[in-house]
């Protein structure tokens, strides 16, 4: 297809696991009357961004993901229903011990392509996920679906060109980011603004150095932490960069919404042309970028 309607859907989260998909399913719903083809989820959807503590009892929030999980038979449903590609993030069970932050992908038909398991994993005040998640081990992934060649990173994976780049070199057209991003109230005044221009422009980089499109969704609300201390304020504010890095479309810093907003997938194969970086990469010289550091 040369156009695809692209939705994101940013919102902010409640208690209950159930209460978060009822609200997703309602979200998805309202995409669809938008006509929207492919939407995706904000970072772990289902729960509140619980990594703001190391907790043993949030291991509890954990799915097994399989095409027979309650969560994608609710989603794979509503895709088939509404023909919609869906993107959704959710915390994997994969064996005891052994837990991932992961996104699903769902063709428009219903069918369960597969998953991306979230590679880059931060520890940070209020998020400690690497008490909760072990790196993935699938590598960089891109999904063919019925209205374009998705890739799907994950938040962290944000801040890494080399992700991009791999995600791309697999054919990605659009990559989704689904995010969970926001200001420790202590450092926003301060910080805020410039820590928000470098998360973006950052994703608006990757969409130009690979002449492709990003789409990053984030969540809204302020979200204290369990102990007591301080909290995040998620600041929202989902977009989509075209090949150009130009935003085609950016939500507000506060309000649950789908954005919505159709690209050119044409864009990517013309911005190609005039910019070939990928024929011109030097792939004989990059050998040290496996290595840590360069000393």
């Amino acid at each position: 297809m040369d156009e695809v309607k692209v939705g994101l859907l940013q919102m902010a989260s409640e208690d209950s696991p159930d209460k978060n998909l009822d609200k997703t399913v309602s979200m998805i719903e309202k995409a669809s009357y938008e006509g929207c083809q492919i939407v995706c989820t904000q970072e772990l959807f289902k729960t509140k961004y619980f990594c703001q503590t190391e907790d043993w009892n949030n291991f509890s929030l954990a799915e097994e993901i399989s095409p027979e999980n309650k969560t994608i038979k609710v989603l794979s449903s509503i895709a088939k229903d509404k023909q919609m590609v869906i993107i959704a993030s959710l915390f994997e069970k994969r064996t005891a011990g052994i837990y991932h932050n992961t996104a699903v992908v769902i063709d428009a038909d219903g069918s369960f392509l597969g998953i991306y398991r979230k590679m880059h994993i931060p520890d940070d005040p209020h998020f400690y996920e690497k008490f909760y998640f072990t790196p993935g081990d699938l590598g960089y992934r891109a999904f063919r679906t019925k209205y374009a060649t998705v890739g799907v990173l994950i938040c962290w994976d944000q801040w890494f060109p080399e992700a991009a780049r791999l995600t791309a070199m697999k054919g990605a057209q659009i990559i989704f980011y689904p995010t969970a991003i926001g200001w420790l109230p202590e450092e926003k005044e301060e910080f805020g603004e410039s820590q928000h221009n470098a998360w973006e422009t950052v994703q608006r980089g990757h969409a130009v150095a690979n002449g492709c499109f990003v789409a990053s969704v984030n969540r809204v609300g302020f979200e204290p932490s369990p102990d007591g201390n301080g909290g995040i304020q998620f600041w929202g504010q989902s977009f989509i960069s075209d090949p150009y890095g130009q935003i085609v479309k950016k939500s507000s810093q506060n309000k649950e919404e789908v954005l919505s907003a159709v690209v050119d997938l044409k864009m990517i194969e013309e911005i190609r042309t005039v910019w070939p970086f990928f024929r011109d990469r030097r792939t004989d010289s990059y050998t040290d970028i496996t290595r840590l550091w360069s000393d």
